[in-house]
């Protein structure tokens, strides 16, 4: 149990008598490993155990110590772990190419027992405070993207609560965005991005007059012309940030009711000048809007929700993203089960009024 917790140095060197000396000097306090071959070493340095600090040789047949230093940064996996070089060479310059390759230290053959012990001790030490000071930065970082996520999905909320919705509709269409975004190529982390962005696309509702909002019939052309204002007024809410994450939920809320043949809003944007995250967001919200009860509108069943999305491929929605969600409804369905609206039903208008 003793040796479990020990932390774990690799000796890297192509002669056998020296990796001796060096395990010699350490096994006392530390589990030392040994390689004598730059690739060995790699390995062991990439393997589900990976040495705490390796001390390496410079002058090694086919991979030199400077070459496998350089690997080491050069991996992800291995790029923390402190390097010291243990070499003959003692030249100024041998001393600053090892540092250039990201070695931390350099120590002279023959080595001193004494010095080993203390700068592998004090390198050590500071390869621990590094791994917390990381591990705290990391913790904190996730924090605070979880409450600006959290942030965000909650004003997309208030924007539906402001217009009766349950606050499912965000979820949901969010959702359905994402499995969109999936179908048609995205990687899962862009997905992702769509994924928390989707829920500010209605917040500019919050600055339309409940008179207009509200009103359990449909809108005159005046009225129409105030509710269109709320794409302009979510993209200055948002506002102007660098932040990838604000910066594509301000193009949902500006872009997202635009339209495939450029008679949307705000600015009649066509095809492929119409930002893809609004083409994404435009499919997802209608197919949801359709198939959810409003204060004026029964739901339209799936199959006509679905007919009509199709019907208005290359008129309203991009085809190319007609076709992703047709592919994906089986699972857009699974998301609609699972966050379905519990509501009484009070319908006022027939389903063609839903658009």
């Amino acid at each position: 149990m003793k040796n479990q917790q020990k932390q774990s140095i690799l000796v890297v060197d192509d002669i056998p008598a020296n990796i001796d000396i060096l395990s010699s000097i350490l096994k006392e306090d530390y589990t030392v490993k040994a390689a004598t071959n730059g690739r060995k070493a790699l390995g062991i340095a990439e393997s589900a155990t990976p040495p705490d600090l390796i001390l390496l040789d410079v002058m090694m047949p086919e991979m030199d110590g400077y070459e496998v230093c350089r690997r080491l940064k050069e991996n992800p996996l291995t790029r923390r772990i402190p390097v010291i070089f243990v070499t003959t060479r003692g030249e100024i310059e041998d001393e600053s190419n090892g540092f250039a390759c990201g070695a931390v230290d350099y120590l002279s053959k023959p080595v001193s027992a004494a010095i080993v012990r203390a700068r592998v001790k004090t390198h050590l030490a500071l390869y621990d405070q590094n791994r917390v000071l990381e591990d705290k930065v990391r913790e904190r970082t996730a924090e605070l993207n979880d409450t600006r996520l959290e942030i965000i999905r909650r004003l997309g909320r208030a924007a539906e609560y402001k217009d009766n919705e349950t606050g499912l509709h965000v979820i949901r269409m969010s959702r359905y965005s994402q499995l969109i975004a999936l179908e048609y190529g995205f990687s899962a982390g862009e997905a992702e991005l769509v994924l928390h962005a989707a829920p500010m696309h209605d917040v500019g509702k919050i600055g339309i007059p409940d008179r207009v909002l509200l009103k359990p019939a449909k809108l005159d052309d005046e009225e129409w012309n105030i509710m269109r204002t709320h794409s302009y007024i979510g993209y200055k809410i948002i506002g102007d940030h660098p932040g990838e994450l604000l910066k594509t939920a301000a193009v949902a809320a500006y872009t997202h009711h635009e339209k495939w043949d450029g008679s949307g809003y705000p600015r009649r944007l066509k095809q492929e000048h119409i930002p893809l995250i609004g083409r994404i967001i435009a499919v997802a919200d209608v197919f949801d809007a359709l198939t959810s009860v409003r204060p004026y509108k029964k739901a339209w069943p799936v199959e006509e929700a679905v007919a009509e999305i199709r019907k208005c491929s290359g008129s309203h929605f991009d085809p190319a993203l007609v076709e992703a969600f047709s592919k994906r409804i089986p699972e857009i369905l699974e998301v609609k089960q699972q966050f379905a609206d519990v509501v009484a039903l009070i319908p006022s208008l027939s389903p063609e009024d839903a658009l």
